[in-house]
């Protein structure tokens, strides 16, 4: 697996990060928002997550029904390559997670958490 970089405000990103959270297959990298290079650097180096909390709950975000996609297709791409890296794709999946919880105050799609009425069922 090739990981090509790109050096933005004196910060290394990884090209194929920029392009999940961009949307975008070629995306123009002098002009990605700010507030995308801090979910990249939080979705590259997720045990930098703890330290960017404050910083990503008071970004700027003009649309936050559209910046929500940002995040999903963290979560769909972890999720569709989870076999590939599984620690990787679990801490990515992971930062997603939390930062929509962080901005949004719940997680879209979140697994919903099954009753153990049946168990009890089978039991007597």
């Amino acid at each position: 697996m090739v990981m090509d970089h790109v050096n933005i405000k004196g910060k290394k990103y990884l090209m194929d990060t920029l392009r999940l959270l961009t949307g975008n297959k070629e995306p123009d990298v002098e002009n990605v928002p700010d507030n995308i290079l801090i979910i990249a650097q939080a979705i590259d180096e997720p045990d930098e997550l703890p330290y960017l909390i404050e910083t990503i709950k008071s970004m700027n975000i003009e649309n936050m029904d559209r910046f929500r996609f940002v995040l999903f297709r963290v979560q769909i791409d972890s999720q569709l390559h989870m076999n590939e890296d599984l620690m990787r794709y679990q801490k990515r999946l992971f930062v997603s997670q939390v930062i929509e919880k962080l901005l949004y105050e719940k997680v879209f799609f979140a697994e919903e958490k099954e009753d153990d009425d049946e168990g009890e069922e089978r039991d007597g």
